[in-house]
């Protein structure tokens, strides 16, 4: 059964989850020959998707949760649906470009793999990234907050997160790898930013449940003795990929 950690605070993840940078999509479809259809699969709020349909003439989003598909991004030629990562109602040999954003970690592997062979076209290109524990720019804040992930929230995280802390490595991968550089997301947050972005966390949502409060307030408390509500500071996300031609 497919893991739905993030239905709860879909609209959360909407209006907090970062960007991904220009710089990835522009070398992802510099590999594409063919701009009929894509598949944006775990597409969770649309972000990809509504990136893809500036480009394609049809984009197909899936996720398992309709409570993300329900603040996703709206476009004519963005078509949502629920469905499985392994199991979708797609026919054979559909799509140029199958994407997943953040999100290939949950999935089985072996299966997902199989239903991307089936409903590729030939030549049809698979890129899967994600983005691993941001750094901010001031190190006893940093400090902090690497605590704050490691130790206070890190036995809350389900066992999939090693794939992200090892920057997707272990994953296996059925495709000869196209190397890709090194691509990272930037912002000027405040803590509000900040906290509504750990909100996000799968692992925080987890705690509330079981002790029924919310670690991020004590952590956001801690960070007032460095940063006033209204000071802007640099947090930085690594983001790693991993990306090849169907065959």
């Amino acid at each position: 059964m497919p893991k739905d950690n993030f239905s709860t605070q879909a609209a959360l993840y909407a209006k907090f989850r970062p960007k991904y940078p220009a710089e990835l999509y522009d070398f992802v479809l510099e590999k594409v020959k063919n701009f009929n259809t894509a598949w944006d699969c775990a597409t969770g709020n649309g972000q990809v998707a509504s990136r893809l349909a500036e480009t394609f003439e049809q984009v197909f989003a899936t996720d398992i949760s309709q409570k993300q598909l329900d603040n996703a991004h709206q476009a004519e030629n963005i078509h949502y649906s629920i469905a499985q990562a392994e199991k979708t109602a797609f026919p054979d040999n559909t799509f140029d470009l199958i994407t997943v954003g953040q999100a290939i970690h949950w999935f089985d592997f072996e299966r997902f793999f199989q239903e991307v062979r089936r409903i590729a076209k030939p030549e049809a290109i698979f890129a899967a990234w994600g983005y691993g524990t941001l750094t901010i720019d001031n190190a006893q804040a940093n400090t902090l907050f690497q605590d704050f992930y490691q130790t206070q929230i890190g036995e809350y995280w389900d066992s999939e997160r090693r794939f992200i802390d090892e920057e997707y490595r272990s994953i296996p991968f059925p495709f000869e790898i196209m190397e890709s550089p090194t691509f990272a997301m930037e912002y000027e947050w405040t803590l509000t930013e900040l906290e509504g972005y750990l909100n996000t966390w799968s692992s925080v949502q987890k705690y509330i449940k079981i002790h029924h409060e919310n670690p991020v307030d004590a952590f956001i408390e801690s960070l007032k003795v460095i940063y006033k509500s209204t000071d802007i500071f640099k947090v930085n996300f690594p983001v790693f990929m991993k990306m090849g031609e169907v065959k």
